[in-house]
């Protein structure tokens, strides 16, 4: 198996560049990975729950300043 792996590897690292990206694209496309897309959709879902959240009252927001001394407190060592 690994000789075969070999061979395929050596076979596309010769192939133009545009081949190469085309593989690379059906390989990762082949391993059912999200998407782009699928990441920037879950992301903004995530903004948009989070300032729900903050409008709502149902979050209390910190400032940075007091989150990273109390991390330095818990941490100091």
């Amino acid at each position: 198996m690994a000789i075969t792996a070999d061979r395929i590897i050596d076979d596309a690292l010769s192939l133009p560049v545009d081949a190469r990206l085309g593989l690379v694209e059906r390989l990762l496309t082949s391993l059912n990975l999200p998407t782009q897309s699928d990441v920037d959709r879950l992301w903004i879902e995530e903004a948009e729950l989070r300032v729900s959240d903050i409008d709502s009252g149902k979050v209390e927001l910190v400032h940075g300043e007091e989150v990273f001394a109390k991390i330095r407190r818990k941490y100091a060592r």
